[in-house]
Order: C-alpha cells, then structure tokens, then sequence
C-alpha cells in the first residue's frame, strides 16, 4: 500500500512533539457474542453473559518505539488481569483470545498491573512519551477499568493517539481491522491474533513501518 496523503503522516509525526517513546498499545477484555444459530426471537430473548458496560481487561500488551532511533522496536510488556464483575471468561472469550481461566485466575488486579506498568514506564518519562491503539477502544476501555479500580489512569488520554484514523487517512482508504492494515502493509502478522501481546508487537511494527516512511523526491 501506497501513502496517498504524505501531509497526514507529517501530521502524525508532529502527533509525537518532543517525546522520544510511542508506546504501542493493545487490550483484550471479557467479552460475550451471541450463539451463531439463533433466530431473531431467540437472539432479543438471550441474555449475553458480560454486557459491553460490563467489559475488563484480561490483558495488556504493549510494544515500545524509540523516536530518536528511527522508531526502532525496544522493548515490550505484557501481563495478564484479574477480572472482578465477571471473573469467569465465557467460552466466546476464551475461543476468541485463547486467554484461559487460569491465566486470568492467577493474575493481578487492574491497579497492580497498572502499577507494575508504571514501574516499566518510569525510566522512560523524563524524556517523554505518546501512545496509540488501533481506534478508540482501548483508551476508553482503561479509563473504565481505572474509575472501577478507583485509581488514575496511568495512560493519559490526551496523550493518546488513534492510529487506525490516521492510517486511512495517510492511505485514503477505508477503515481496516489491525490485521488487515499490518498485511496491507506487506507485513506477515506474528503470533495470534486477538492475544493483547501479539497484537501490541504487529501493531508496533506497523507503526515503525508507517513513520520510517519517506517521501520520493
């Protein structure tokens, strides 16, 4: 895929001011669907298991850029989170993410995963840093997460940036799923998808490969 609208990528490089580290983010949380069989009565009368008010994170992963080293890739974390509305996954969740029961049973709350993030992230804010997802959600999702566990959000969303809404416009194409945009960009997705720290890593990637770009002359 081509970059159609180079002034959007500049603006997106500009997204990143003085900071000299992207953080790279993505989250799973618990989650339910409906059964693929049911009619349409059936459907309206089911009762999902985990409402989508009800959502947490299950996992945090996350993929660290250095600006100053041509975006170069230098570190990751990921941990799992213990959920408290609804600690049991639904067999949708786990199908979907492949995170067990055990994996979330023997995690951490959100504020003391929060605080091992801080930890990571310490040595990194004297110099600054931005971070993105892939669309709105997760930065919504962790301030939820945060008023729930009646801490402060460590990731602040002002710092936050939408890369999914810059890559259409950099490209001029229609919205695409992470998947979709990492292959568009000739890259070969690694690891699972939907694993928050598989996710992290490819949309890191992806966002090296995005901001490395440069114009022809």
């Amino acid at each position: 895929m081509q970059v159609k609208r180079w002034g959007q990528l500049d603006a997106l490089r500009q997204q990143l001011g003085e900071s000299r580290w992207l953080l790279c983010v993505d989250l799973e949380a618990t989650c339910d669907d409906y059964p693929a069989d049911l009619n349409e009565a059936a459907r309206n009368a089911h009762v999902l298991e985990v409402q989508r008010d009800e959502m947490e994170t299950i996992e945090i992963g996350i993929g660290l850029l250095d600006v100053q080293l041509e975006y170069r890739i230098v570190d990751h974390f990921g941990q799992f989170v213990r959920p408290l509305l609804r600690p049991t996954l639904t067999e949708f969740c786990t199908g979907l993410t492949g995170i067990s029961q055990s994996d979330v049973d023997t995690a951490k709350r959100f504020a003391e995963v929060q605080d091992q993030l801080g930890e990571w992230l310490r040595p990194r804010n004297t110099e600054g840093w931005r971070w993105c997802s892939w669309g709105d959600y997760d930065r919504n999702q962790l301030k939820e997460d945060a008023f729930r566990a009646g801490v402060d959000v460590l990731l602040d969303p002002a710092r936050h940036i939408n890369l999914k809404k810059c890559f259409w416009k950099i490209f001029a194409c229609r919205a695409l799923g992470l998947k979709c945009a990492v292959e568009s960009m000739g890259l070969l997705w690694e690891g699972a998808h939907h694993r928050a720290i598989d996710d992290a890593r490819n949309l890191a990637r992806l966002a090296q490969l995005l901001l490395s770009a440069r114009q022809p002359t």
